[in-house]
């Protein structure tokens, strides 16, 4: 396989209205996570090597975890991708016409944000 891919630094945690401040709090006030400042109105939180990102998602009935996968070439990636059959969801949420990524989905529904940035390999 030529096209390369790694786990990114962003997790997103989509969380429904009625549980968004009560996640916010256990993460900030339970677990005393450094809060990540700057990033107004996202919520982030330093997690580890990570950064747990925590967004209200008003469509949603229970939280979902997204996931960053990080390549050097997008335009391969995506030829790779559909190769393999991997599902793309581009209209899951919008990334803006300058990003050089797009969103794709696991066998098991997990949605990964495929970005591509400069790589140490």
């Amino acid at each position: 396989m030529s096209v390369r891919y790694e786990g990114g630094r962003n997790i997103a945690m989509k969380v429904p209205p009625h549980q968004y401040e009560a996640t916010v709090a256990f993460y900030r006030d339970t677990l005393g996570l450094e809060q990540l400042c700057g990033h107004e109105p996202a919520v982030g939180f330093v997690f580890g090597s990570n950064q747990l990102w925590i967004d209200k998602a008003p469509a949603a009935s229970q939280a979902e975890i997204w996931l960053e996968v990080v390549t050097r070439d997008k335009d391969a990636a995506a030829a790779h991708l559909e190769g393999a059959g991997v599902v793309r969801c581009d209209e899951i949420e919008p990334l803006g016409p300058s990003f050089r990524g797009f969103w794709i989905s696991s066998p098991s529904s997990i949605i990964h944000l495929v970005d591509e940035k400069q790589t140490a390999w």
